[in-house]
């Protein structure tokens, strides 16, 4: 493998953790940047449109929740020039609240991205997001507690990117 195309495939690998990343912390700006501004991205029947117009959607329905993790895994990248695919593996955990009742939301599926690279940046033209397995169950109480994470950009996480 060239050192281009390494350089290539880890370019979109990061900009599949900003997208992470930005759902995570409620980040628009981050997941505006995934996308190019004309990108689309079609998630099944929850959504059809441009990629800010899904950002905007799902940040407001993530805002409702009580916690969510999403992690990305299992990335398969082919690069040709300025074009790429991928395909990259989503587990998205959701707490929420429901009728009055704590909830866990389990949703696993896949990534199928086209990209481009335009003006020297890699982001998505289109996603098509592929849901393989999913579960709702009662959740119980925290093992823990809380440790401190937020989901804006006062999470400890901006601070120790800020002084990198």
């Amino acid at each position: 493998m060239e050192t281009t195309e390494t350089a290539d495939k880890l370019a979109i690998a990061e900009q599949l953790a900003n997208y992470a990343r930005a759902m995570d912390r409620i980040d628009h700006d981050l997941g505006y940047a995934v996308w190019h501004p004309d990108g689309t991205a079609r998630y099944g029947t929850m959504f059809e449109g441009k990629g800010r117009d899904f950002i905007d959607w799902v940040c407001a329905t993530h805002a409702q929740m009580i916690a969510h993790m999403h992690r990305v895994t299992n990335i398969l990248i082919v690069v040709d020039g300025d074009r790429a695919a991928s395909e990259a593996y989503v587990h998205a955990t959701l707490r929420f609240e429901q009728d009055g009742i704590l909830r866990q939301g389990t949703a696993l599926g896949r990534y199928l991205d086209r990209w481009s690279r335009r003006e020297g940046r890699w982001a998505i033209d289109h996603r098509e997001y592929v849901q393989d397995i999913d579960e709702v169950v009662d959740a119980g109480p925290p093992l823990v507690g809380a440790f401190g994470g937020r989901r804006d950009r006062d999470d400890p996480s901006y601070a120790v990117f800020a002084g990198a």
